[in-house]
């Protein structure tokens, strides 16, 4: 096997800020409760933040890039918002101190509606963000409740206007379906109403419930399984009619105005990872590289004060490598050319032939004549069964769904956009 050229590889650069004013009842990401004091809050974000710097210092000293620019950055939580503009800005700039940016660089934040405590969207604006992703969820006020929001209908778009009114023209907004009790009358009531906020990207996605969550361990009652089925082609159908198209399983783009990072991972190109419980992947002449840095904030905040260099240690094995190509690149409605998978694998095309051969036997994929993989309408709708046909070994899915606000190699269903 081939290694592959890092220079081939595009890189993006993750950060997680990961306190939340309460938890979700839904939500297996790493996020926490706030301080609830001002004084203690502000101090622990102060700490938090100087880790963050630290961190991203030891992954410059250590070279591990290979001098290629950052193409795009996310700052997810958490609800990033909770941090004001100043503390962003520093972040941003201690990136950018180290690693050479793109001149066209996609730097999206996430906020929630009314979670824009200490500064306006304009702030986040003036300090470089150029792109903002809301959880709205949804905009039934009984449903926000259940989840455990807290904001109403009413101030997701209040926020969409305000960042619109800040110089923000990229602007994605969360939604979910499937929730509890929800009718198909009551999803496409929510459709309509994102459709409404004229906004350029939807991240569109099923409620799951997920180990180690409330909504686990008390279930709700949800919809029947055929219901959201119909709940999910319906709505693509209204997004279509509105001119937002899937281009991914769960995300939506109006105009060709994809997420950029997201595609970074789809595409299975390389991420830093900075942050509590951040994973990241990275490319070196040395093979493809996972590491994942400490989950809880304290946990982070004291390894970071104690580091004195940085190496990723956990190298992906041919089988895994493979796996999570695929795992990642089915997702796209567009797919991928085989020429994508040798590059960004080091693996041969010959060594995934036969499972390709099955997929297509079995009407879930379509291969082209110019060697380009595309899931069909079926391959769509059974997703989870066309990229189960790569896992060869059970060993290849441990340990790599985090969904623990660090990038995960598994990118379920939420909202990442």
């Amino acid at each position: 096997m081939a290694r592959p050229d890092p220079a081939d590889i595009p890189l993006a650069l993750y950060l997680h800020l990961p306190w939340c004013v309460k938890k979700c009842p839904y939500c297996d990401f790493n996020s926490h409760p706030a301080a609830a004091d001002s004084s203690r809050r502000d101090a622990q974000q102060r700490e938090y933040i100087d880790a963050m710097c630290h961190d991203m210092l030891l992954q410059a000293e250590a070279g591990v890039t290979g001098g290629r620019r950052v193409e795009t950055v996310f700052i997810g939580g958490g609800t990033p918002s909770l941090f004001a503009p100043a503390d962003i800005g520093r972040l941003l700039d201690t990136a950018a101190g180290h690693w050479s940016f793109a001149t066209d660089a996609e730097i999206t934040m996430e906020a929630n509606p009314g979670a824009v405590e200490h500064g306006s969207f304009k702030g986040y604006r003036s300090v470089g963000v150029n792109r903002v992703s809301i959880g709205g969820q949804s905009f039934d006020a009984r449903q926000l409740k259940l989840l455990g929001r807290l904001h109403g209908p009413e101030e997701i778009a209040d926020a969409v206007h305000n960042a619109q009114q800040a110089g923000f023209e990229r602007i994605n907004v969360d939604l979910m379906y499937g929730l509890p009790e929800q009718t198909r009358e009551q999803a496409l009531a929510d459709v309509r109403a994102a459709i409404a906020l004229d906004v350029s990207h939807i991240s569109y996605y099923q409620l799951t419930l997920e180990p180690n969550t409330q909504f686990h361990a008390f279930p709700p009652d949800l919809p029947d399984p055929d219901d959201v089925a119909e709940m999910g082609d319906a709505a693509s159908n209204m997004f279509a009619e509105a001119g937002l198209h899937h281009y991914e399983v769960s995300a939506l783009a109006r105009n060709g105005d994809v997420c950029q990072h997201n595609l970074n991972y789809w595409q299975f190109a390389d991420y830093l990872a900075v942050g509590a419980g951040a994973h990241g992947k990275l490319t070196t002449n040395r093979g493809v590289f996972r590491y994942m840095r400490p989950v809880h904030p304290r946990s982070y905040i004291d390894a970071m004060g104690t580091a004195s260099d940085f190496c990723p240690t956990r190298p992906l094995t041919t089988s895994s490598l493979i796996f999570e190509f695929m795992l990642n690149a089915l997702r796209l409605k567009q797919g991928f050319a085989l020429s994508m998978f040798e590059t960004r694998t080091g693996c041969d095309r010959g060594q995934v032939e036969l499972t390709l051969a099955s997929a297509v036997d079995r009407g879930l994929l379509t291969v082209t004549d110019s060697e380009f993989c595309r899931p069909t309408a079926l391959g769509e709708r059974f997703v989870n069964d066309l990229q189960a046909l790569f896992l060869v070994d059970s060993e290849q899915g441990q340990a790599i769904d985090s969904g623990v606000g660090g990038e995960p190699v598994i990118h379920r269903d939420r909202g990442y956009a």
